[in-house]
């Protein structure tokens, strides 16, 4: 295995709200945090599995233009024909 190659991993804390992972990554932030002795770097991030709606069993539709209502009015009154003329 070729030492030159691989990337430089660091120790990293991801925070989701209140929900903290302890690993390793190839990412560094400025803010640090001390575990046991070792440096962590702290990295905020927006969904974790702790969050995750696929995870969680709890779906939250973000729509903040409109989109999924405008494209209901559009296209939801049609019928859920099949258009192919494959026989």
């Amino acid at each position: 295995m070729r030492t030159e190659i691989h990337p430089t991993l660091y120790p990293v804390i991801f925070v989701d709200g209140e929900h903290e992972i302890v690993t390793r990554s190839t990412k560094k932030s400025s803010e640090t945090r001390e575990i046991n002795g070792v440096e962590h770097y702290v990295i905020p991030v927006d969904i974790s599995a702790f969050t995750h709606p696929f995870f969680t069993g709890k779906q939250r539709i973000v729509d903040t233009e409109g989109r999924v209502e405008r494209f209901r009015r559009r296209f939801g009154s049609r019928g859920g024909s099949n258009t192919s003329t494959a026989e």
